[in-house]
């Protein structure tokens, strides 16, 4: 029977996903991979000044502070974070109704950048890299933002919508880049990451 290489290569590490996120844990269980959710609480502030993958990969490494002292040799843990980039401003999670519609009133008919930014973090070293995907949204009515916000509550999404939800079915008209980037996680580089730690190349 042949095995999922990377799982078989990962198999003397303990992978940590430090994420709530059901988008990533989803994908590390289509990545085939035993892992555990830990997760600690962390203040998601960043320096003013930064843009785009500046904020995600600060964030990213950030969230990983609270378990570096906690780490084993064999732990490997992996935190994340996902910007939405529209003209010059980060949109983050709205936290009520008013602020989902300004977010998505301003992603209305233009392009916008969605970064994910993970970081690696095991007792001996830390690497951080991001993915950025161009999304166009056509011209959104009012009704439209009104009615998914009423029913899909996209209160813990960046930029208050997920591609994967009916907003997304009916209102992206272009994406250049990767799709599960724009979901919450850059799997490919992942992957790529993942399997470089476990030969022992990062």
């Amino acid at each position: 029977m042949i095995e999922n290489p990377l799982k078989t290569k990962l198999k003397n590490y303990n992978i940590i996903l430090a994420s709530g996120s059901p988008r990533r844990k989803q994908f590390f269980e289509a990545l085939g991979l035993d892992f555990e959710i830990r997760l600690k609480p962390v203040e998601e502030n960043y320096p003013q000044g930064f843009k785009a993958e500046e904020i995600s990969n600060y964030l990213a490494i950030l969230k990983a502070s609270p378990f570096e002292a906690d780490l084993k040799k064999t732990d490997l843990l992996v935190t994340s974070d996902t910007v939405v980039w529209c003209k010059g401003e980060s949109l983050a999670k709205a936290s009520n109704p008013e602020e989902a519609i300004t977010m998505l009133t301003k992603l209305s008919g233009a392009w916008h950048q969605v970064i994910s930014s993970v970081c690696f973090t095991t007792s001996s070293f830390q690497k951080v890299l991001f993915d950025s995907t161009d999304v166009k949204f056509k011209k959104l009515s009012l009704s439209e933002i009104e009615f998914y916000i009423q029913e899909f509550k996209p209160y813990d999404k960046a930029g208050a919508y997920g591609i994967q939800e009916w907003l997304g079915a009916i209102g992206i008209e272009e994406i250049k880049g990767s799709y599960n980037n724009v979901v919450g996680l850059p799997t490919h580089l992942v992957y790529k990451m993942l399997m470089d730690i476990a030969i022992g190349k990062n």
